[in-house]
């Protein structure tokens, strides 16, 4: 059967907000470190947000680039793409760390973030987000 995460995959892909949320316990505990105010708890809610997810990119695809499981806890890197509903593009990428029980998610880390279009180098990059706060452009 593979791992969860592979079972994840496959439910993204299938595009079925149900099969999405049948893979998380009731008291399922997200949280995005790099934005601790989207933390959330619940099924229902996971069903709700993949629901809008759909919606909004049609298209939508996951691309499971790597993963590595221990025991009850599975590290994965994701590729997400497809297209919003105005044709505009979608692409993210990141990491997600999550725990089962039950066979159920129980717990999960999110790391994935918005692809950047924009065209900096490194050394631009480097002098962006180093510098202190008052002193970035706007």
């Amino acid at each position: 059967m593979g791992g969860m995460l592979e079972r994840l995959r496959d439910a993204m892909n299938s595009h079925d907000p149900d099969r999405m949320a049948s893979l998380f316990a009731d008291s399922y505990e997200s949280y995005q470190p790099l934005h601790p105010t989207r933390g959330f708890s619940g099924q229902a809610q996971v069903r709700a947000n993949w629901t809008s997810v759909f919606e909004g990119v049609p298209d939508f695809a996951a691309e499971l680039v790597a993963s590595s499981i221990d025991g009850n806890v599975e590290w994965g890197e994701w590729d997400w793409r497809g297209r919003h509903a105005d044709g505009s593009p979608f692409a993210m990428r990141g990491v997600v760390i999550l725990r089962e029980a039950d066979d159920l998610i129980v717990h999960m880390r999110l790391y994935l973030e918005p692809v950047e279009e924009r065209d900096d180098d490194i050394d631009q990059a480097v002098q962006e987000l180093y510098k202190p706060p008052n002193d970035r452009a706007e």
